[in-house]
């Protein structure tokens, strides 16, 4: 069975930095195209960055992009999201999940797509 277990987020401030992590185990890492997908209260769950399996290919949503950064150790059955510069309205839940993909650059961007999720964690940055 396949399991994400995330860590990291918390409470910060306006402009601080956050990184979460998201260890799998009970799958082939390596098989597996990563991503972060949020929810904020009253709306609906957005995607965030993800990482194909092979690390060639990433993808940032507009409203992350130049603040966060998603990378991947295989090695380490991790993914991890760097986030900087964080505002107000990156208050969320942050999921990380994983798609069963075949292509080594396929990244999918749907949150359909994904076979497995962690459990949430929950970011809060105040002003």
């Amino acid at each position: 069975q396949v399991q994400l277990v995330q860590s990291g987020g918390g409470l910060v401030q306006a402009g601080d930095s956050l990184r979460l992590s998201c260890a799998a185990s009970g799958c082939t890492f390596s098989s597996c195209a990563m991503a972060w997908f949020r929810q904020a209260p009253g709306k609906e769950r957005e995607f965030v960055a993800g990482i194909s399996r092979s690390g060639i290919s990433t993808y940032d949503a507009e409203s992350v992009k130049g603040r966060f950064t998603i990378a991947r150790d295989n090695a380490e059955n991790t993914v991890y999201l760097q986030m900087n510069s964080l505002k107000p309205e990156d208050t969320a839940v942050y999921y990380c999940a994983a798609a069963l993909v075949v292509g080594i650059a396929t990244m999918p961007r749907g949150a359909e797509r994904y076979n497995y999720w962690g459990q949430g964690t929950q970011v809060t940055v105040s002003s």
